[in-house]
């Protein structure tokens, strides 16, 4: 069964949130990335000192949930209001992620198909036809 996560997104001071929450939640972050950790994109430009230790990626498990967040990229600007959580799912095959991506993306916005990451995941993105934000995920790593 797919397991609901909430993702939240920052303007840049994702991390400073995050290290508040595990100062009132306790635990670790099993990762943390930034986006200079990332390979570089061919013809990309290259981002500031600031922009660079943004947070990519963070999370921190609260009991069964795990609150993940970033940062966001500033090619694509400011989040607002509304459009700054995401709904995360983490599902157990990659025959589910399609599934559930297709199913829940119909009608919707898709930000990013479904497709294997470098972070070695099976991951895509995507607004729902209701204005709410998706991702699915499926760690082919898994343990």
């Amino acid at each position: 069964m797919a397991a609901v996560n909430p993702y939240l997104m920052f303007n840049g001071t994702c991390e400073e949130a995050f290290l508040f929450y595990k100062s009132v939640f306790g635990g670790e972050f099993p990762y943390i990335g930034k986006f200079k950790d990332a390979p570089a994109e061919e013809g990309g430009e290259q981002l500031s000192e600031a922009d660079a230790n943004r947070i990519m990626h963070v999370s921190l498990p609260i009991g069964n949930t795990i609150l993940m967040g970033s940062d966001t990229h500033p090619r694509y600007g400011d989040v607002g209001f509304g459009d700054n959580f995401s709904i995360s799912i983490n599902t157990e095959s990659t025959d589910e992620a399609d599934r559930i991506f297709n199913g829940l993306s119909a009608g919707g916005h898709i930000e990013m198909p479904l497709n294997k990451t470098f972070w070695g995941a099976y991951f895509g993105m995507f607004k729902d036809k209701f204005g709410v934000n998706w991702m699915v995920n499926f760690d082919e790593n898994q343990k």
